[in-house]
């Protein structure tokens, strides 16, 4: 119980302003004390005003009251320090460099708990208890600790900007809007600031759509990468045994060829050493043959040469030359002309192939919306050339082979397999993938603007030749004053202003292909949703002479 009125002595003996005990205690005519520097600081703040209040109730005094040291409260203080007993308050209740500081605490000031928008004052937790004990008090605006509460005065008339000018977007005091912003749109700040917080849901709304969109997309994404990759494994695992069997059916065909070779290399050994051996014979036979000849015929006496002469065997019949067929340097050289010719088969099977692979794309870009301003195109635009191994004879390319004209001779191209024969059409060098655009300026009477695969065929009049009338080309046939789109054979009227210019905007992954009217504004003529199974190339055609056509340099 001691201890609890030691207590009690303290609170009643602090000073409020600076939360610590009296020093120099003075009563002011509401009845509250203070320390008298604290309580002289405070109004010294106020003179400018010409009314003096108390700190803890706002009681107001006109004039300033005069400062009297209350003898008996400096008596009690001093008492009550002799208890050793302090009210100073823990180290870390003391504001820093980086705090909002209690505006009513002198000397060591204490942190901040709340900041009042009407007073524009920061309070400690004691010197905010009158904003929850006084009536009116409790109908100020608490929010939490702010160092820029002075930013809510106006510089011109020293009033809390209340209001808002629509106007010149900005916050304002009342006098304000009576006199340099007067006539203007002005509302209370407060009902400003409900309309933007309308609008700041709302934009928060369509943010956190977006991140569920995005969040949609990214899920979207990490399956395309798993999905790519379990492709991707199984494909190397797949190829890797297809590529062993390969290797194994070589390897198993290559000791087929050397058994082979090894079975008739002992054939042909066998029957040429057979015959060897049978002349061999033959000339052991001749030789002794000749021996016996030999000696009969230096035998001088008559009657025994002729007597042994009868008795001579005869010689056996001589082996025929015609049986040695003789090859020279070419026992297996048809072996390996054989291997020679499969094996460059296969190189050219492998070729191809690798191509076909090498084609193969993987694409898992968002999908992007068309653009709606040319502007918007000219973000993909695309480098075109024409390819002049792929024009016809009758074309001639210039410009650094952005432009094509129609002659009536022939120009002098080399021999190509990539070359159209009979129609009047050129493709471009470049192979167009992803987001491309670009713009053809043509004159004369007619001209198409195609896109094409590279496989298109070149040689001959079939259809499977001309743009559009296929499904490996897509085209625009700009003819006089009138459009047509043609796929397949299939013709497609199209309405639109007529232009010199016409815009081609490919999404070779999104599988979309559109034609424009490219003149003060760009006109959609044709727009094709489909999937492109190959880059494509971008491609023209002509129908009469003099007719020309350029792929434009854009910027």
């Amino acid at each position: 119980m001691a201890q609890k009125g030691v207590q009690l002595d303290r609170e009643t003996f602090s000073c409020s302003v600076c939360l610590d005990l009296l020093k120099d205690p003075v009563t002011i005519p509401c009845g509250h004390s203070y320390c008298i520097s604290c309580i002289k600081s405070f109004w010294d703040e106020e003179d400018q005003k010409r009314i003096h209040s108390c700190p803890q109730r706002r009681q107001t005094f006109t004039p300033r009251p005069v400062l009297v040291k209350s003898t008996m409260l400096a008596v009690l203080v001093e008492e009550l320090k002799k208890t050793g007993l302090q009210a100073a308050p823990a180290d870390h209740c003391y504001a820093g460099p980086e705090d909002v500081a209690c505006d009513f605490c002198t000397g060591r000031k204490l942190k901040a708990v709340k900041s009042c928008l009407v007073c524009l004052a920061s309070y400690c937790e004691k010197h905010l208890q009158p904003h929850y004990d006084v009536a009116p008090l409790k109908k100020h605006k608490l929010v939490e600790p702010s160092k820029k509460l002075q930013e809510n005065i106006c510089s011109r008339h020293d009033e809390v900007m209340k209001m808002f000018c629509r106007t010149d977007q900005q916050c304002i005091c009342y006098l304000c809007s009576v006199d340099e912003h007067k006539g203007h749109d002005t509302v209370s700040a407060a009902a400003e600031r409900t309309e933007r917080q309308r609008e700041l849901q709302l934009r928060r709304q369509q943010i956190q759509q977006r991140i569920q969109d995005r969040d949609k997309d990214v899920k979207v994404l990490q399956q395309e990468v798993k999905a790519i990759n379990g492709s991707a494994d199984k494909a190397v695992e797949d190829s890797e045994k297809i590529f062993t069997e390969l290797i194994r059916l070589m390897e198993k065909r290559s000791s087929d060829v050397k058994q082979q070779i090894r079975s008739q290399q002992k054939t042909e050994v066998s029957r040429v050493k057979e015959l060897q051996e049978k002349l061999e014979q033959e000339i052991t036979e001749l030789k002794r043959k000749d021996a016996e000849l030999k000696q009969l015929s230096h035998t001088e006496d008559h009657n025994q040469f002729l007597h042994n002469y009868p008795s001579l065997s005869r010689l056996s019949e001589s082996t025929d030359s015609s049986s040695i067929n003789i090859r020279p340097l070419s026992y297996f050289e048809d072996v390996t002309a054989a291997v020679s010719q499969l094996r460059d088969k296969l190189q050219d099977i492998l070729r191809d192939t690798w191509t076909n692979i090498s084609l193969t794309e993987v694409d898992v870009l968002l999908s992007q919306p068309e653009p709606r301003t040319r502007a918007g195109f000219l973000r993909y635009s695309q480098k075109v050339t024409l390819d002049p191994n792929t024009a016809h004879t009758h074309l001639l390319l210039s410009e650094g082979n952005r432009k094509a004209t129609v002659m009536s001779q022939q120009q002098s191209y080399s021999s190509h397999p990539d070359r159209f024969t009979s129609y009047w059409q050129v493709l471009s060098r470049e192979s167009l993938t992803g987001r491309c655009y670009w713009e053809v300026e043509w004159r004369g009477k007619g001209v198409n603007v195609a896109v094409a695969y590279k496989n298109i065929s070149r040689a001959g009049s079939s259809k499977e030749c001309g743009f559009g009338y296929n499904h490996k080309s897509w085209v625009l046939d700009c003819y006089q004053n009138s459009f047509s789109f043609r796929f397949n054979n299939i013709r497609t009227p199209v309405s639109g202003p007529r232009s010199s210019r016409v815009g081609v905007y490919l999404d070779h992954r999104a599988g979309v292909l559109s034609f424009y009217s490219v003149s003060g504004t760009m006109t959609l003529l044709h727009r094709v949703q489909t999937t492109f199974t190959q880059p494509l190339y971008a491609g023209l055609e002509f129908y009469f002479y003099g007719d020309t056509a350029e792929l434009c340099k854009l910027k």
